[in-house]
């Protein structure tokens, strides 16, 4: 029974590298951008990012508005897109980066010049922990950590934008 097995297990192995080899060599290239929700058309900076992956530009804004239309116009919506050789694509929508959310919160345009000495706008314990929340609901990277350790990353992020967190 070993030998049997273990060459099941090798046959196994072979057919997945196999598989994997040939699900790489179908992807002709990936682009991350930030596209405004609900507002994405035709401009040179979603031409850079997907014109050299022969994807189409009109395709891929009108997919992208149909599927952000309801979420708030104007956020900057992260989009991890990957082009096919066959000149398909698939894309993911994730949420915007937590600074983007710490500013709204505070009520601020940009963070400190230099943070520790100046501080722009204040953010409560609760509005941290909305963000922190929100993040591990939309980003499947973040919904295996634990909260504590979501709310210490917010906290860390507005510490370096220089807003401060009161409870």
């Amino acid at each position: 029974g070993g030998v049997a097995a273990t060459s099941r297990v090798a046959q196994g192995r072979r057919r997945r590298r196999a598989t994997r080899r040939a699900v790489m060599a179908a992807i002709k290239g990936i682009a991350r951008m930030r596209v405004l929700a609900g507002a994405a058309k035709p401009s040179p900076a979603i031409g850079q990012a997907l014109g050299p992956l022969g994807v189409n530009m009109m395709e891929f804004c009108k997919s992208f508005n149909d599927r952000t239309g309801a979420l708030v116009s104007e956020t900057p919506m992260r989009v991890h897109l990957t082009a096919f050789q066959d000149r398909t694509f698939t894309f993911d929508v994730l949420s915007p980066d937590v600074s983007w959310f710490l500013k709204r919160a505070a009520g601020v345009d940009k963070g400190a010049t230099s943070p520790g000495h100046d501080s722009p706008g204040k953010v409560g314990l609760r509005a941290v922990y909305e963000i922190a929340a929100l993040k591990q609901r939309h980003d499947d990277h973040l919904s295996a950590l634990p909260m504590p350790a979501l709310v210490r990353n917010v906290c860390a992020t507005a510490k370096s934008m220089g807003i401060k967190v009161v409870p």
